[in-house]
């Protein structure tokens, strides 16, 4: 197996995102990250680049081809929220979220997926929620963009699916981050108390999927939806 691939994370400086470009590093990968701000772990490229903007994704796409070579897996993570009930949700609340999420993935995909046609070799990793199909309310415009990037890995499956390249989608489920830690106590007994595995993940445990399929072992795997979720989103 291959472990001096190049791997680009997209929004590698924090959160689930970090965790996943250490764990490549970890790996004997070559990895690059893109951040509009802050950098990525130690051992990583770090890009600047705005994913809802395609000029910008260009330009990081060709410093990380000329520093590392082409980009044969390519982790989209990057994304946002602006959480607040329909009635509320302005378009740009809509929008905005729409374009970072899925629209940043398409941009990135699109992008990467020149290098791997070339090299038939590929492997697209999508990182979705278990929002995106068990839904949330007050997060129309986050649940729409995370389920949206199913359709897109099983479409992508059926046009380069033959030409050596995968493309999965992973759900996370509610992970211990910055985000979580900050929720008052009696949130947290609420949302663990919903989890049948009765506690957050660790963000390495996401990354420990994005990893495996990213190796030989997932060669066969695509247009899946992984959840990790400690099982709360099961049958969705």
């Amino acid at each position: 197996m291959s472990t001096d691939r190049v791997v680009l994370v997209t929004g590698g400086n924090r959160g689930i995102g970090r965790a996943i470009a250490e764990r490549f590093v970890r790996d004997g990968y070559r990895v690059a990250v893109t951040a509009r701000s802050g950098d990525g772990p130690e051992g990583t490229l770090t890009v600047r680049a705005d994913v809802t903007d395609a000029a910008a994704v260009d330009a990081a796409f060709s410093e990380v081809e000329q520093k590392l070579g082409p980009v044969e897996i390519v982790v989209a993570n990057a994304g946002i929220t602006k959480d607040t009930l329909l009635l509320r949700m302005s378009e740009d609340d809509f929008d905005s979220v729409v374009s970072t999420n899925l629209g940043g993935s398409f941009r990135v995909v699109k992008r990467a997926s020149k290098g791997m046609l070339k090299a038939r070799f590929g492997r697209v990793i999508l990182i979705s929620s278990v929002v995106g199909l068990y839904g949330s309310a007050g997060q129309i415009n986050y649940a729409a963009s995370k389920s949206a990037l199913v359709g897109f890995a099983r479409s992508l499956t059926r046009e380069l699916g033959a030409r050596g390249i995968t493309a999965n989608v992973v759900a996370p489920g509610f992970i211990e981050t910055d985000m979580t830690a900050e929720l008052p106590e009696d949130t947290q007994k609420q949302y663990k108390a919903s989890i049948p595995a009765g506690r957050f993940a660790s963000a390495d445990e996401v990354a420990g999927v994005v990893t495996w399929l990213a190796s030989d072992d997932a060669a066969y795997i695509s247009g899946a939806v992984i959840p990790v979720d400690g099982g709360l989103g099961m049958g969705h």
